[in-house]
């Protein structure tokens, strides 16, 4: 078992997770609401991530705007924003978007907590397989008399413990953000 592979594999899944919890809205704008949306630019001849596109700053606490760098495509991230269905309501202001996000309400936010359980799960599901990948490999090696039992017994506790450290990261993570959701 290579360590650090494991590691590295178990980080990625927790990164993803990451930028997934970003796009869940809270109290708060901020640009990693908006800035992975795709859009189908220059006649939908690419499809870009708004990010790609334009600079979105956040001035305040309900607003964001988005300034496109190519001022003829800006029709085009508005329909790419409201085609999203993410529930922002883009407005054009001359050469520049901006959305104003109305206050949650507290369905919203019970629903927007319900959609961070099931994210969390998704990202615990994929440490347990990467941790059943790598269990197999080591029971495989065990088989082929590759490693003995002392060192399959040690490889498999110390993967068990990597995989307990990354779902304690998930866990802390999803609390931080679930606070996030359930403050006024």
């Amino acid at each position: 078992m290579d360590e650090n592979q494991v590691k590295q594999r178990m980080n990625a899944s927790i990164e993803v997770m990451q930028k997934e919890l970003a796009g869940i809205r809270t109290g708060r704008a901020t640009p990693s609401l908006v800035e992975d949306i795709v859009v189908a630019a220059y006649g939908g001849a690419q499809k870009l991530k708004i990010m790609e596109l334009a600079s979105i700053t956040a001035p305040d606490t309900q607003s964001l705007v988005i300034e496109p760098w190519d001022k003829s495509i800006i029709g085009e991230i508005k329909q790419g924003i409201l085609a999203s269905n993410v529930g922002l309501t883009p407005n054009i202001d001359s050469d520049k978007i901006r959305i104003n996000l109305p206050p949650l309400t507290g369905e919203d936010r019970q629903k927007y907590v319900k959609l961070l359980g099931t994210k969390l799960e998704e990202a615990r599901i994929a440490i347990r397989q990467i941790r059943g990948d790598v269990m197999g490999d080591i029971k495989k090696a065990f088989e082929n008399k590759d490693i003995t039992e002392d060192q399959r017994f040690a490889q498999e506790k110390r993967l068990q413990a990597l995989t307990d450290e990354s779902v304690k990261k998930i866990e802390e993570l999803g609390k931080k953000k679930e606070e996030e959701l359930l403050s006024l």
